[in-house]
């Protein structure tokens, strides 16, 4: 959040908004098309928010009509309301009248939920969230991985031993293919083909109808056999993509639900299929106003410029060199840039911005003057384009903060990754007791490293705050969960009975003496070999009797009958339903209302699991926590991108972040981290890329390659095997530069940039971060 938006609150502005030259030439926009760049920090959101408050006010809306506003997310529907209330309410109006703010995926609910009979929906349809898609699309994969228990062997390296084929195939290669559905499903989604066309196009080109052709060829003793004859499909990606994306739109169509992308192609679809509907749609929305528009996907432009109409009124405000979410999306900043040269398009810029010092706005418009001029890779250098920040103008309300170039370092040492985790911690702990009115922020490329940096923190006893993919006290309180409800499912492991007594004791690990008899304890348990002599011993059989530990320990005794009291009543409550037997658990496990608050969420959870799969028992239920407790699969409820983040709030803590989260916000200090050639590559053969696996022949990109052979499908093109591959590894390239351009830019005061050579000790400093150090260097010599 920048200064500019902190100034605004839900109830109105405290500090009247005063826009500045470049903002002022946007709000004096009447109508027609409009593009606007907007640096990071230059309000964008606020000026938008004051546009559409000047439209409402102006009196062009007749009494059914609405300015639509667009965002990316959730937390910006609720701030760009607050914010479009107060301007209104400062004009003597009322709030929440003649505008309508929506996600994408909140404008296609509202237009498919007023004619859903137009798409072939019951008027109850239902939309499953992203974990219910996620849980339907994986039993699809588990069902084709099934039937096809050598399709890995195809794409496998021909370097692997027997031994290590067979573990790539049961342990690496299903999850690579739930990647490659998932991107297969959304891209086809994207492209309007439904399973049934897509099957179509497949056996037109193999020529056999109706039985589809064999997606892999025959084998003998895992050994691939050539092609023989008919039958062996051109695009074994695509016939895999296409059964499993059958399976699952199958599953969704017997729940009577749709996912968000369907909901999208549904609403482009009704706008195509009611000429009249769409009129009514026009009418209401006579002033359309997008913002984040360098996030804009190709169905969401399709969508915005059906409603808009050839001669319309379309607002686009977005910095292409802040779009970081192709990899993740079917989005591309692409579309952005197009609009912006087209004729007719009345093109505006908002280069000022009082976020950051002089120092760090040099760098990051170094970083687009050297990627456009002097990246060594040619395609990648349009990553990053003008317009350059400038500093906020003379007598602004946002000055930038005073320079001081020492607070910013590029440290050129090399260090491991541990070795990196350990300097960023001990600079914190040198600098947070001295600068408790400041905010501080370490940003990393990817959320495990996240973990790994608020474990260290949490040891060392430095207050933090996790925005990540799920908080550390949501997989804590899951592993403890889990660790009871998998003794539950087994009550006569000793082993899992001593991981339950570690979980119920877990405070002692805190204590070293403590930590030392906790282990000693659990030991003994695990050496329990009748586990029924100590939970529920006869007169003559106590396990307890017999345990020497009593005499060394005096405690422990009087803490193991607690602990059979506990376990016995768990066992119990196993005939509770699971949500119940879930709290049951949490209140004798935790007592800080967070855990307690995380326990009610993950009951509800379970239930809604158990619910949607009634075969499901303890086993399998242990396994879906367990998966929350890792994070492989996104915890609704709990994540951060549905609400507001305000840095100001955390004054004096740490806040651990991606750079993802972390785009839109501002801190006075930020940690830049791991910024080596794997986390952000430039593109050069020396480089390694995250979607290459190990494991796969030629170093393939198995999703790009997926994606390509499903694009050459659709449009009857050509499809060369590893030029996908090649073509990913630029677009990822440049996206990681933009990614590098957006954590410089959170930045207020002071910026420092470190870099580890990776797990293998193997990885460099990337070009860019060289490019960086050695422009600054230069600088401070200067």
């Amino acid at each position: 959040m920048t200064n500019d938006e902190r100034r605004m609150t839900n109830d109105g502005p405290r500090i009247p908004f005063k826009p500045r030259p470049r903002q002022q030439e946007v709000l004096s926009y009447t109508g027609g098309k409009m593009g606007v760049s907007a640096v990071p920090g230059s309000g964008k959101t606020v000026t938008l928010s004051y546009l559409a408050a000047q439209l409402v006010a102006s009196g062009v809306l007749e009494d059914d009509q609405e300015v639509l506003v667009v965002t990316l997310v959730n937390s910006a529907v609720d701030n760009f309301a607050g914010r479009v209330a107060g301007f209104v309410q400062r004009r003597g109006l009322l709030p929440h009248l003649g505008y309508r703010v929506r996600t994408l995926h909140g404008l296609a609910h509202d237009i498919v939920r007023e004619r859903p009979a137009l798409v072939g929906l019951a008027d109850d349809f239902q939309i499953v969230d992203e974990r219910a898609a996620d849980q339907i699309r994986q039993e699809a994969v588990e069902a084709w991985l099934r039937s096809h228990p050598y399709a890995a062997d195809d794409f496998l390296s021909c370097d692997l031993e027997e031994r290590k084929r067979d573990w790539v195939r049961r342990v690496q290669w299903p999850d690579l293919v739930g990647d490659v559905a998932c991107s297969f499903i959304r891209q086809a989604k994207d492209m309007q083909i439904t399973p049934a066309e897509l099957r179509d196009r497949l056996d037109q080109l193999t020529g056999q109808l109706p039985n589809p052709p064999t997606p892999f060829p025959a084998r003998e003793g895992g050994v691939s056999l050539p092609p023989v004859g008919e039958g062996v499909s051109p695009f074994p990606l695509v016939e895999m993509g296409w059964a499993i994306y059958a399976d699952y739109q199958r599953a969704l169509t017997y729940r009577g639900a749709v996912d968000f992308d369907d909901l999208i192609r549904l609403a482009l679809r009704a706008l195509q299929l009611d000429p009249e509907f769409l009129q009514r749609l026009h009418h209401r929305w006579p002033f359309i106003l997008e913002d984040e528009a360098q996030d804009s996907s190709r169905l969401q432009e399709e969508i915005l410029k059906l409603l808009v109409g050839p001669d319309g009124n379309w607002v686009r405000v977005g910095d292409p060199n802040q779009a970081i979410y192709e990899t993740f999306t079917t989005a591309s900043p692409q579309f952005l840039r197009d609009f912006l040269e087209e004729a007719g398009v009345l093109r505006r810029e908002m280069p000022n911005s009082g976020r950051s010092t002089r120092s760090i706005v040099n760098l990051a418009n170094y970083l687009i003057d050297w990627t456009q001029a002097t990246h060594p890779v040619g395609p990648v250098r349009d990553a990053l384009t003008p317009p350059h920040v400038e500093s906020a103008p003379p007598g602004d309300p946002q000055p930038n903060p005073p320079d001081d170039p020492s607070k910013v370092r590029i440290v050129a040492q090399k260090f491991s990754p541990g070795e990196e985790l350990q300097a960023v911690a001990d600079s914190l702990a040198r600098w947070l007791p001295e600068h408790q009115d400041d905010t501080v922020a370490v940003l990393v490329p990817r959320n495990k490293r996240g973990f790994e940096v608020a474990g260290e923190l949490k040891k060392r006893g430095l207050e933090y705050v996790e925005l990540l993919r799920s908080t550390m006290s949501t997989r804590e309180a899951a592993g403890a969960l889990g660790n009871v409800v998998n003794y539950l499912a087994d009550p006569s492991s000793p082993a899992r009975l001593a991981r339950v007594y570690r979980v119920w004791r877990r405070k002692d690990r805190e204590d070293v003496d403590a930590k030392a008899r906790l282990e000693i304890v659990a030991r003994a348990l695990r050496k329990c070999r009748q586990v029924e002599d100590f939970l529920w011993p006869r007169v003559d059989r106590d396990w307890l009797d017999g345990l020497e530990l009593a005499d060394e320990y005096p405690d422990v005794r009087e803490q193991l009958v607690a602990f059979r009291e506990l376990a016995r009543r768990w066992q119990r409550a196993i005939l509770l339903p699971i949500d119940q037997l879930i709290l049951t658990l949490a209140q004798d496990l935790f007592d800080d209302p967070a855990d307690l608050a995380v326990a009610h969420k993950l009951a509800v959870v379970l239930r809604r699991a158990s619910e949607s799969h009634p075969d499901w028992r303890l086993p399998e239920l242990t396994q879906e926590l367990a998966v929350i407790a890792r994070n492989e699969r996104r915890f609704l409820g709990l994540s951060g991108d549905d609400t507001g983040f305000d840095p100001a709030r955390y004054k004096g803590k740490a806040v651990v972040a991606t750079v993802h989260k972390a785009k839109g916000l501002e801190w006075d200090r930020v940690y830049l981290m791991s910024v080596n050639n794997y986390n952000f590559p430039a593109g050069l053969p020396h480089d390694s890329f995250i979607s290459e696996k190990w494991f796969v022949r030629d170093s393939l990109n198995l999703e790009a390659e997926a994606l390509a052979q499903l694009r050459a499908l659709s449009e009857d093109a050509n499809y060369e095997e590893g030029e996908a591959t090649q073509v990913a590894r630029l677009d990822y390239a440049a996206e990681r530069l933009r990614l590098l351009y957006v954590g410089i830019t959170r930045a207020r005061k002071e910026l420092i940039i470190t870099w580890n050579s990776g797990k293998r000790g193997d990885q460099q400093p990337a070009v860019s971060f060289i490019a960086l150090q050695t422009f600054w260097e230069e600088m401070v010599d200067q």
